[in-house]
């Protein structure tokens, strides 16, 4: 495998100061090429703590593994990776744990959302406009969903509502007409190139082309791989695994993923305090975790100039206060 195909790891000195601050259990819920996941050994490594730690890393997809493993080799028994989906993060933690005979309950967790630079560049996957391939996207390429499946099999309607929902892309109704109208002349759409054509037709010229491109492409994406779903069940299994004082950051790329992280911190942080009027001196119940970052952090113009894909970076972290269980 060729050497930098995956990408730069993002925000990766306010991640470390953020989160490793301690020994124990470290989870990198989106693995891909190994970057983050380094930083954090390295880093408890020269802390004195790596004896007392493990690191657990999760990707759904087979090369990011082996990029992986190779990167964190340096590091022995002090890792451990696991090919999955982080929406089931609690299970592969507790389940990991039981294997090691160790406790659960993580100090870490971080998810990086979004998809790799190894996976845009490799032409076959399908997830670049700019790369002729075919109509793929799945991040994990044993999984049955095509994005031509979706493409070439949706209804007007049901391109329509997905182009706006997931890619909010102004132009959803029309660029959907214009496909079903180019899968009735030539029978399907067949691969990037054609797709992206069939985009830049029907969008607004100049710069607004290359939005479109990038909405359109992003919301099959989605589509794809449920993300926006999977998400909402990770970060509800993220803060389930965390131990009591452990910490959790997120980083989101688009608006949309940066709304359901937002939301569901503020949820988990809140505490019930009844109906109005009551009076209570206790909550009902309080919320088990509080915002480490009020607001959410962003790269510094030197990592944009060195890592454009940090360009639309957003981190999120929080903490837990009091433990919950891990399955």
């Amino acid at each position: 495998m060729e050497e930098g195909i995956f990408h730069d790891p993002v925000l990766v000195a306010e991640i470390i100061a953020l989160l490793v601050r301690k020994p124990g259990i470290y989870v990198d819920g989106t693995l891909g090429g190994g970057g983050h996941s380094h930083a954090m050994l390295r880093t408890l490594a020269q802390a004195g703590y790596l004896d007392k730690s493990l690191l657990i890393g999760i990707d759904q997809d087979s090369a990011a593994l082996r990029e992986a493993a190779g990167k964190l080799s340096d590091y022995g028994g002090a890792s451990v990776l696991v090919k999955g989906n982080f929406q089931d993060i609690s299970a592969i933690v507790g389940r990991v744990c039981r294997e090691k005979g160790i406790e659960p309950g993580a100090a870490g967790i971080l998810l990086d959302l979004g998809v790799s630079s190894f996976q845009i560049n490799t032409a076959e996957r399908g997830f670049s406009y700019l790369k002729s391939g075919a109509l793929d996207m799945r991040m994990d390429c044993d999984a049955p969903l095509h994005a031509g499946d979706i493409v070439n099999g949706y209804e007007e309607r049901e391109l329509a509502r997905l182009f706006y929902r997931y890619g909010e892309e102004p132009r959803s109704r029309s660029i959907a007409k214009a496909l079903v109208l180019y899968r009735q002349i030539h029978g399907s759409v067949q691969g990037t190139e054609e797709l992206a054509a069939i985009i830049r037709k029907n969008a607004h010229g100049g710069e607004k082309v290359i939005k479109s491109l990038s909405r359109v492409f992003q919301a099959l994406r989605i589509e794809v791989n449920g993300e926006l779903d999977v998400l909402g069940q990770a970060l509800d299994g993220g803060v389930e695994t965390l131990a009591a004082g452990g910490r959790m950051a997120v980083i989101s790329y688009h608006s949309l993923e940066d709304r359901i992280v937002k939301r569901s911190f503020a949820e988990k942080a809140k505490s019930d305090w009844g109906p109005k009027g009551v009076g209570l001196r206790e909550p009902l119940s309080r919320g088990n975790i509080i915002p480490v970052t009020r607001k959410p952090l962003v790269p510094t113009h030197q990592e944009i100039e060195s890592n454009s894909r940090a360009r639309s970076a957003k981190l999120r972290v929080i903490e837990k206060v009091f433990s919950g269980s891990v399955s």
